[in-house]
């Protein structure tokens, strides 16, 4: 774990991290529905958004190449849908962009954006997800320096691509830079595979693995975590 002194880099998780994920992918996926159940009446007939999951994860599982790329997953499970239903495969792309567009309302923490902007002073900052949120997007545009996300980089965490890819943007050592996450594999396994440091944000109060290595630091939320830093 590098010391305060040491510290260059801050790579920072997204989905569950800054932001609740999964009421902003529920709010997504009902505009997506909204917005192609009129235009494809044959697949709204017979599906809805509990059997549309289920086949994209079963599209998943069969077609494992593409499975790091949510946004190209999504819209080849839902043009499959679409022609099995008769409908219009070519529905699927626009679908996917109000889903895309929708994904991106998130509402960050209470914490976040007055955390983040204090250390974009002090240190690299770079964003990380295995899926497809954009933070330029999103309220907390403009507090990081760079983003990454698996589609990028050709693989989803713990694979260590992302990692590796943050850490050659920011041209430091992996003794430089920590990781903030939430998920004990994902986020903190796997950047302590990479030679990180590692910051668990619990705001939950779960309690970690107890197969796994704990982080090096465990924080309810950034708050804790700037304070920590701050020694």
């Amino acid at each position: 774990m590098p010391g305060e002194r040491d510290l260059r880099l801050i790579v920072v998780d997204l989905d569950d991290t800054l932001w609740p994920c999964a009421p902003v992918i529920r709010q997504a996926e009902e505009a997506l529905w909204a917005w192609l159940a009129p235009r494809a009446p044959r697949l709204g007939a017979s599906e809805d958004l509990s059997t549309l999951r289920t086949h994209r994860i079963a599209y998943a599982r069969a077609n494992p190449a593409v499975a790091h790329d949510i946004t190209a997953l999504r819209t080849a499970a839902l043009a499959e849908a679409l022609r099995g239903h008769g409908d219009d495969p070519a529905l699927a792309e626009p679908a996917v962009e109000v889903f895309v567009t929708a994904r991106q309302q998130v509402e960050p923490y209470p914490e976040v954006a007055e955390v983040l902007a204090r250390w974009r002073e002090r240190y690299r900052l770079i964003a990380v997800s295995n899926g497809n949120a954009d933070v330029e997007r999103t309220p907390l545009r403009g507090l990081f320096h760079d983003a990454l996300n698996a589609a990028a980089v050709g693989a989803m965490r713990p694979d260590p691509a992302l990692f590796r890819a943050a850490i050659d943007r920011a041209g430091v050592e992996p003794a430089a830079a920590l990781h903030v996450g939430d998920d004990p594999v994902n986020d903190v396994a796997a950047a302590r595979a990479c030679g990180l440091g590692t910051a668990w944000v619990n705001r939950s109060g779960r309690a970690f693995p107890a197969v796994l290595p704990p982080a090096d630091v465990e924080v309810p939320d950034l708050c804790a975590l700037a304070a920590w830093l701050d020694g």
